[in-house]
This record gives structure tokens, sequence and C-alpha cells, in this order.
């Protein structure tokens, strides 16, 4: 098995920003959008006039963006500690029109301003990997999240040896260039194993079936929150 190596926890240089922004999630943004919509079909209170959604992490905006365009009333607030890519972030919501729909905000996930039980959902994409103490950031979001709210977070999955990441930095990034494939291939290093993700549920009062292996390199956390948890700020 191989050993969780840290990566930096912001990426906050222009360079790194604008090869996020440039390298084609389009595939995995709208299948995130399309799981993200089905869990919250069945949770018929929530189908209010207005969602108020929280995306932590959210890079240069791109699936906020995929999700406005759906045409269903969301208001997001779209969070990242990285100033230069919400530079970015806020350039494509401009292009888009969505400037009324998404706010874009710099934000610290392992210790948000709001209240405990403000946003109808949460949902997040390749956070959890950059978070040295990651039980702090997925506990965090867990506690501003309101009952009976959806909890949807999805990260990559650390494969088990390097001949599998090699594996898979080819089959998913092969197109893209060294420095795109490099920080792919660092991610997935410091990306937790399944069991990882298991044993911090565990710790804070949620079900560790709530997580699941959804692709061969990602795992998704998907559930409803029925009651108040042990959690505290």
């Amino acid at each position: 098995m191989l050993n969780r190596v840290l990566e930096p926890e912001v990426m906050n240089t222009s360079d790194e920003a604008l090869d996020y922004n440039q390298m084609d999630h389009s595939h995995v943004n709208r299948v995130f959008v399309d799981d993200f919509v089905t869990a919250l079909e069945p949770l018929k209170d929530l189908s209010s006039t207005l969602l108020h959604v929280f995306d932590a992490g959210t890079g240069t905006a791109l699936i906020p963006i995929e999700l406005i365009s759906r045409g269903r009333p969301f208001k997001i607030t779209a969070s990242d500690l990285a100033d230069e890519m919400l530079i970015v972030a806020k350039q494509n919501v401009l292009a888009r029109g969505y400037q009324s729909s998404i706010e874009l905000v710099l934000r610290d996930c392992k210790k948000l301003p709001e209240a405990g039980g403000f946003y109808d959902a949460i949902m997040s994409n390749s956070i959890v990997h950059h978070i040295p103490e990651p039980a702090r950031v997925i506990g965090e979001l867990w506690r501003v999240l309101k009952p009976g709210g959806l909890y949807f977070v999805r990260d990559l999955m650390r494969p088990g040896d390097l001949g599998t990441l090699e594996r898979i930095v080819e089959t998913y990034a092969g197109d893209a260039n060294a420095h795109q494939q490099q920080m792919f291939r660092e991610s997935l290093h410091a990306a937790l194993t399944l069991d990882e993700v298991h044993d911090i549920l565990t710790s804070l009062g949620i079900p560790s079936t709530a997580v699941q292996a959804t692709s061969d390199r990602h795992w998704t956390i998907s559930f409803r929150k029925y009651c108040a948890s042990r959690i505290t700020r």
C-alpha cells in the first residue's frame, strides 16, 4: 500500500490556476453534477424555491457553473483558499453571466464563519486530499449543513501501488502537459483510501456506510443529515 504523501494545501500561483482551468474536467464535472442532482431528488422537503448550496474548494468554479447551467434554482456559495483560483473563477462566472447565482468567497473550509446548520446542501469535489488533517474539513462541512440536508463530497482515492497510480495518470491525463500530469500524480499520492475515510466518518459520528468507491479513482460521501451530530466547532 502506498503511503500518503502530502501536497501543498493551497494551489495559489497563477500558473497552477491556469493549468488547472485548462485541463479537460468536463466529463468528470458533468458526472459529479449528475450524481449530485440525482442525490437531491429523493429529498422532496429540499425542493424549495431556492436551494442554498456550499461548494468547498471550488477551484475555478467549473462545477458551480455546470450546476447552474442545468436550469434549477440554486444559490451557490463557492469557496476556495487560493486567491489565484478565485481570480480565474470570477472570469469564468462572468463569462457565463452567472454572478447572481454564484457567490465566490475566500474561505478556509477547516473553520467556516457560518453558524451550524446554515446550508441546504454541501458539495465538494477534490478538496479533501489537499488537507493534512482531513477530518477537520469533513467535520466542518457536516457542521454547517442543515438537518435534512444533503452532504455530497467526492475526492480522489489513493491507489494501492505505483503501477496502478501511473496507469490512472496515463488513462485520464495522458494528453495533458507534463505539469498537469504531475499535479494529478501528486494528488493521487495525497488522496485517502476508502478505509481511511471510513475511519474518519466513524470518528465523527457519521455512518461509515455513507462513503462508497464510485470509480477506479474516486470515493464519494453521499448522505442525508438526519439528526444532530456530535461534531462541534
